[in-house]
This record gives C-alpha cells, sequence and structure tokens, in this order.
C-alpha cells in the first residue's frame, strides 16, 4: 500500500481494524523489534494495538505519522 498521507492511513486502519498484524517498530540505532498483534481500536490521531507477550496481553498505541514517517511497518496477515 502506498500512502501520501495521514488520512488514506487511518482510513484503511480504520479497515483492517480486528485483523492479525505483524508490525516492526524502527528503536533507532538499527534495532527493532518485531511482534504480532490485533488492531483493536482507531482514534483521531492514533490506533491501538493488543499483543501477547509473554502470556500477557498488552496495549500499545502508535501515531498515524509514525506510518508515514516509517518509524513503524505493519504487515497484515492473511
Amino acid at each position: 500500500m502506498a500512502v501520501q498521507n495521514v488520512t488514506q492511513i487511518k482510513d484503511y486502519m480504520s479497515l483492517i481494524i480486528g485483523r492479525e498484524v505483524v508490525i516492526e517498530v524502527n528503536k533507532g540505532r538499527k534495532k527493532t523489534v518485531v511482534r504480532k498483534g490485533v488492531i483493536e481500536e482507531t482514534y483521531p490521531f492514533f490506533f491501538t494495538l493488543r499483543m501477547d507477550v509473554d502470556g500477557s496481553c498488552q496495549r500499545v498505541s502508535f501515531n498515524y505519522v509514525d506510518i508515514l514517517t516509517k518509524t513503524i511497518e505493519l504487515e497484515v496477515c492473511s
């Protein structure tokens, strides 16, 4: 998906609520974290992702701008 603005990202994220995704978070200095999770909810400026980490449920939020600036990358699981 080629996105050019935050509105397109918000619309796309609304379509994939409840679907499992693989998220790659760029933490800087060549450090990345890859996790699986489910898009839980979208809000005007951010979205939430539910992940199972070490047997416990964890909720994390990200800004849509993070996708635009490639701080995070999402891949929808089929």
